[in-house]
This record gives structure tokens, C-alpha cells and sequence, in this order.
């Protein structure tokens, strides 16, 4: 039995979920949108001018958001919880209260009203979100920046070939002062699927719950 809903939510520790990922590519790989971005800046500026991280990001995600805040702090344990407010990283500016938010009681399920409706608000959206450090480094080794690039490209990429046909894709990606991926969510919607089975949810939230640890929270 399906639970009918429209949305589904995966949330997952970095490492495990990486080590499943299917190895495709894209349509229009980073290197080549990189490439053509800057010739566009070159042409209108005059100059050979580097993209930024943000530029980067933008050109190969358009609409998709850009933050700078220490979100990689944030214990995997709490990010993990279905009632986080993923959602808060998907608006124009973050209101950095979210860096503490603690859960209050126990975890909701998957298939709670109050998730799912929150999962419907970010479908189709992508948001990044970069340590201030990160960002200065970045801008000092554009080579740098350009690997961090292709490694998030790669993961968002391989996450998203992941999903059946028909879905409508969402993630937020946090990255370290290293450039390394610490925390990521995405979710899905859309399409006419309804969402996984009991057995399949059980054996979600299994996993979930074994790759938890009691010092994560």
C-alpha cells in the first residue's frame, strides 16, 4: 500500500549515500556551461575576468540559490530529522537561527502532513550554502573553485539519475571550509508516482536510523 502522497524525502549521511550513486553524466557537462560563461564575460567586459563560485554555480543551476553561512556545524544527526527546516535554505537570504534549530520532541514520519507540505514548497529548487572561509579561499584559487564545482556538479548530477522518470528534483548541498560535501538533502515530487511502499519505508527508516549515532543530537 502506497501512502499517497506527491513528495518523497531522502535524507542521508554523505558518505553512504555517495558510495551507491550511479556514475552518469549530465547533459552539458559544468566545464563546458564554465567555459561558454566566460567567454560571455569576456566579450561583454572586455577582459578574461574568472567566475566566482557563485558565478559558477548560477551558470550550470540557473535560479538555483547561493548562501555563505557556517551551516557545516550543524550536527548530521539534527540535519537528518524530517521536521528540519531544509526549506529555510531555499529563500533569498537565511535567517541564521536555523544553524541552532533543535528538534523539541519526537520525529515526525515521512508521511506527515506537516513534511510533506514542506517538501511541496522547494520542488524543483537547488540551493548551495558556503563557509565564509570557503568562499575567500575559492576566490584566491579559482582552480580550487573549479574542482569544488565539479565535485558538486558530479554528486548533484548522480543523485538526481537516481530517481524514476517524471520526478521534479530538489537538494541543498552544504559544504566544509575544505570544499568537501557535509551535509545534503533531496527530495522529489511530481510525476505518477505516489511514493513507497510500507516495506520500502520500513526499510528506509531502518537505514536511517542505523546510521544515526547517540552523540549525533
Amino acid at each position: 500500500m502506497g501512502f499517497g502522497v506527491t513528495s518523497k524525502l531522502w535524507e542521508y549521511g554523505i558518505n553512504n549515500h555517495t558510495s551507491t550513486m550511479a556514475e552518469k553524466n549530465g547533459d552539458g557537462s559544468f566545464a563546458e556551461i564554465a567555459a561558454a560563461k566566460a567567454a560571455e564575460k569576456v566579450a561583454d567586459k572586455g577582459n578574461a575576468a574568472g567566475m566566482s563560485f557563485k558565478d559558477m554555480w548560477q551558470a550550470r543551476f540557473p535560479g538555483a540559490y547561493y548562501h555563505t553561512v557556517d551551516a557545516y556545524k550543524i550536527p548530521q544527526g539534527t540535519w537528518e530529522r524530517y521536521e528540519f527546516p531544509h526549506e529555510q535554505f531555499f529563500n533569498d537570504n537565511v535567517d541564521e537561527s536555523v544553524l541552532d534549530w533543535k528538534p523539541t520532541g519526537a520525529e515526525p514520519k515521512l508521511t506527515d502532513k506537516s513534511v510533506q507540505s514542506r517538501i511541496d514548497t522547494t520542488l524543483g529548487k537547488k540551493a548551495i550554502v558556503v563557509p565564509p572561509a570557503l568562499e575567500e579561499k575559492m576566490k584566491n584559487d579559482p582552480a580550487f573553485a573549479q574542482k569544488v564545482m565539479a565535485k558538486v556538479e558530479k554528486f548533484i548530477v548522480n543523485d538526481e539519475a537516481t530517481l524514476p522518470p517524471g520526478r521534479i528534483y530538489s537538494c541543498v548541498v552544504i559544504l566544509d571550509e575544505n570544499g568537501e560535501i557535509a551535509h545534503a538533502v533531496g527530495s522529489s515530487g511530481g510525476g505518477n508516482l505516489v511514493g513507497p511502499t510500507e516495506a520500502e519505508q520500513r526499510q528506509f527508516e531502518a537505514k536511517q536510523a542505523a546510521k544515526k549515532k547517540p552523540d549525533d543530537v
